[in-house]
């Protein structure tokens, strides 16, 4: 069916695999399909939703398109959390995304609460410029979130004190530089956890 507010349309879930009854497809933009728990995933079974990547505040439109496409990629699931720098209709977001938005599980969430809700039990690495300890120290589990900050900022102080945080992680660079892309930073993260699991269902 087609309609739904625009502020709805928001918080619904971007091509989401329906593990769960009354999930809500939208196909950008705006096309929405509401499906029943018996919905075959549409990515292969064991595939889909390996790790969050949960991006708080995203600011640059291709960016986000770029991890669209990676999540489609490594049968991640994508949250974003608003407020959002660009619209999800943008064309720089979908230029990115290219033709992977239909195999992409990505969710808005109107705020941090809402997507620790969505997210929740499972382990939070929040990945830092300011933080120790190297993300590749990490055992990471099926389920894990994979946090990173707003362009060009980073996660605040206030952000990675809040509790559901399990650790804070960074990303090994050379001295001097302050940090990387948002969109290469979240592509390595992933690679690295879904290698330490085998790569399941990559060919």
């Amino acid at each position: 069916m087609k309609g739904g507010s625009a502020s709805r349309r928001k918080t619904l879930i971007v091509r989401t695999p329906a593990f769960r009854s009354g999930v809500l497809f939208v196909s950008l933009p705006g096309y929405v399909d509401v499906l029943g728990p018996d919905t075959a995933c549409p990515y292969g079974e064991g595939v889909a939703g390996v790790f969050k990547v949960l991006f708080y505040s995203p600011r640059i439109a291709p960016n986000t398109g770029n991890a669209i496409r990676m999540v489609a990629g490594t049968g991640c699931e994508l949250h974003l959390v608003e407020p959002l720098g660009f619209d999800l209709s943008e064309p720089k977001l979908r230029r990115a995304g290219l033709d992977y938005h239909d195999l992409a599980s990505v969710t808005v969430h109107p705020d941090l609460t809402a997507a620790w809700a969505a997210v929740t039990p499972a382990r939070v690495f929040a990945f830092t410029a300011h933080a120790t300890t190297s993300f590749a120290d990490v055992s990471y589990r099926p389920g894990d979130v994979l946090m990173f900050g707003p362009e060009p900022t980073g996660l605040d102080q206030a952000t990675l004190s809040d509790r559901h945080i399990t650790a804070q992680v960074r990303i090994p660079m050379l001295r001097g530089r302050r940090s990387l892309n948002l969109s290469n930073a979240a592509a390595i993260a992933v690679y690295e956890a879904w290698r330490q699991q085998g790569f399941p269902g990559a060919v």
